[in-house]
């Protein structure tokens, strides 16, 4: 049994205000070339179709266009799409009873009533039967009349919520079992905070949402989605294959890539990464206003200045775009003052307007509304 395993494709993000579709049509169309070439039989995206859960019109498309050209290059294999984070459940639950009969199985909601269970599909092989179990992004919240109350009679944990819905499927651990999920897994003994998240991530506040990895002993393979960077849980069969593309400066010169697995008989496995190459990579570029324009490119470029002084060069973004056409911003490094003199502590990075609020400090009703009209003519200007 050979299946693709995908996740947080974000259709419709934008990278600092760039836009991204033709990027993610372009690795989109690497993904369905290597559909073709591996011949999978299924193709599993574990969550986070969309960057927005009432995604663009343009968004639909390509997403409807990718899943129809998956189809047309293998028909043999079945799709296996649950909702994410980012996405609107109940909109990729719609026509799901249809789409099941099409070999499409686009999950967006977990059971919510005692009578249900997980998706699961189960495909058959040379080995017998490959269960896959195919779990939304999960909420406490959202599933509370189904897990229960905690031992004080509130609501359950991420770590319990999770534990409580595995428990009632009653795996059997005899057959080779696949998992879809998209959570914050934590390999066992490591700390949330350890965990090297990127900037394009949804963190939250006290990593309440941490989830123990041990839940995922009872599957050959987990297919995890969330976490943007490729990472294994535990061990190379469970694992977050990351972004198909990046998704931020955070995960410039990270090697994305579809993760293939092939399942044997009970217990004989292979996990193998086919390397994406993007339209254009995502590059840090830290040096000189000289030495930085030496290395134009067009590649999605994020400057960071180096030289000891305040640079007075009048069209200095002037030539940093003509010898970077997809710059995303220019920053200059924090660096040491002589002597006597203090460095104020760095802001965190912020937009246009929260910079100037950060400056001036509070600011009236009147004054926020005439920020906005300069910065919108600045940037009309550029």
């Amino acid at each position: 049994m050979k299946f693709f395993h995908l996740s947080d494709l974000h259709i419709g993000l934008k990278l600092l205000n760039r836009d991204l579709a033709e990027d993610q049509a372009y690795i989109l169309d690497q993904i369905i070339e290597l559909a073709r070439r591996q011949r999978p039989d299924a193709i599993l995206i574990a969550g986070d179709i969309y960057d927005k859960a009432v995604p663009s019109a343009e968004a639909v498309e390509l997403f409807d266009r990718f899943v129809r050209r998956c189809t047309e290059a293998v028909p043999q294999a079945r799709l296996m799409v649950i909702s994410g984070n980012h996405d609107s459940a109940p909109r990729i639950n719609l026509y799901r009873g249809l789409l099941c009969r099409q070999h499409v199985h686009m999950i967006g909601l977990p059971p919510l009533s005692e009578g249900e269970r997980i998706e699961k599909v189960t495909l058959q092989d040379a080995f017998g039967p490959v269960n896959f179990y195919l779990l939304p992004f999960v909420r406490p919240s959202m599933v509370r009349n189904l897990v229960g109350p905690d031992e004080n009679g509130g609501a359950c944990s991420y770590d319990e919520t999770l534990r409580r819905m595995l428990e009632r499927e009653q795996i059997d651990r005899t057959q080779r079992n696949v998992l879809v999920s998209h959570q914050f897994y934590l390999p066992r003994g490591a700390r949330a905070e350890d965990i090297d998240r990127m900037d394009s991530e949804v963190c939250t506040v006290g990593n309440i949402d941490a989830v123990d990895a041990g839940v995922l002993a009872p599957f050959d393979y987990a297919a995890l989605g969330h976490i943007h960077k490729p990472m294994q849980v535990g061990g190379e069969f469970c694992r977050y294959c990351g972004t198909p593309l990046a998704c931020s400066v955070s995960e410039a010169g990270q090697q994305k890539g579809v993760v293939q697995v092939e399942l044997g008989p009970k217990g004989v496995r292979t996990a193998t990464v086919l390397p994406l190459t993007p339209l254009r990579a995502v590059r840090v570029l830290k040096g000189t206003l000289a030495d930085v324009l030496l290395q134009r490119c067009r590649d999605y470029v994020s400057v960071v200045l180096t030289d000891p002084e305040d640079l007075d060069v009048l069209d200095l973004q002037d030539r940093l775009r003509e010898a970077f056409p997809c710059l995303l911003d220019v920053r200059r490094e924090q660096t040491a003052r002589p002597s006597g003199h203090s460095m104020p502590a760095p802001l965190p990075h912020l937009d246009a307007m929260a910079l100037c609020q950060a400056f001036l400090g509070e600011v009236s009703e009147r004054e926020t509304a005439l920020l906005q009209d300069v910065i919108n003519r600045v940037k009309e200007a550029q």
